[in-house]
């Protein structure tokens, strides 16, 4: 497996090298037709290619409220751990090997593009909450060579272990830095005591990052992160498409904020600040 791996990055990376230089691809990303994407048959979700936001049908979205979060000390924490483990994260002990599927950063980081000058203090010393954006025109979707990453027809941006062969082309084609790439064997970190036997491990060799809790959804539950926020209003999720849904109120009563909204990826996580 590692060898067939290697070859394939050898000849992916001279192709494009030879092909593209680093602005070419990166528009390319950006701006470039997708290919039909395989369905993911585990989640029923299906797939499509469109780019643009979808006015018909179902686009599932994250409204966050960080005054909640702030007002709550260690709600954001309880996320993390609900999340990581329902989905067997392992823990490595180490930052350098650190998976993470939904993790806290500056203000700074979360929100880059944003001008940070005489910015309201309380802001500049608040964590925000970081996951997968699952964009309406996902980058990472047309990076990834093998469709281990794909768009499906509700707006999820989901993934198919089995078909990720480690190029990290996804990784260095998403703008927002929301995917781990599995280094060594994960599985001997899983905490035996939490272990989810529901949910499948991964492999070394392998990226992984958040997917809006698809296996939950399925079962008509929401995502661990949401149900763990309780009545608090610090998550809510939904139909982006949906007028009368509980997010899109949520986005109609109160200014938000998105991460990158200028590099046109539409992502479908909105920030009260």
């Amino acid at each position: 497996m590692d060898k067939k791996r290697r070859q394939f990055l050898k000849i992916a990376g001279l192709s494009t090298i030879a092909g593209l230089g680093a602005p070419a691809a990166f528009n390319l990303l950006l701006r470039g037709q997708s290919s039909p994407i395989s369905s993911y048959a585990s989640s029923g979700g299906g797939a499509e290619t469109s780019h643009g936001p979808a006015p018909t049908g179902v686009r599932l979205g994250m409204v966050i409220d960080q005054k909640v979060f702030d007002a709550n000390k260690g709600l954001a924490q309880k996320c993390i751990n609900v999340c990581h483990t329902i989905h067997n994260v392992p823990n490595f002990g180490n930052k350098k090997d650190e998976i993470k599927w939904i993790f806290q950063v500056p203000y700074e980081k979360a929100f880059a593009a944003k001008s940070h000058y005489l910015r309201n203090e309380h802001l500049h010393s608040s964590s925000f909450l970081v996951l997968c954006n699952h964009c309406d025109n996902p980058p990472c979707v047309r990076a990834c060579p093998t469709k281990a990453t794909f768009k499906r027809k509700d707006g999820i941006v989901a993934m198919d272990y089995h078909r990720c062969i480690g190029c990290r082309f996804c990784m260095a084609a998403c703008p927002y830095g929301m995917r781990s790439f599995n280094w060594r064997d994960p599985r001997p970190f899983i905490d035996k005591a939490t272990y989810n036997k529901e949910f499948p491990t991964r492999m070394r060799g392998v990226v992984e990052k958040c997917n809006f809790c698809v296996e939950r959804l399925a079962k008509g539950l929401k995502p661990a992160c949401v149900e763990a926020c309780g009545h608090t209003g610090a998550m809510t999720f939904g139909d982006l498409n949906d007028p009368h849904s509980e997010v899109r109120k949520k986005l109609a009563d109160n200014y938000t904020i998105q991460r990158k909204p200028s590099l046109g990826t539409l992502p479908s996580l909105f920030y009260i600040i």
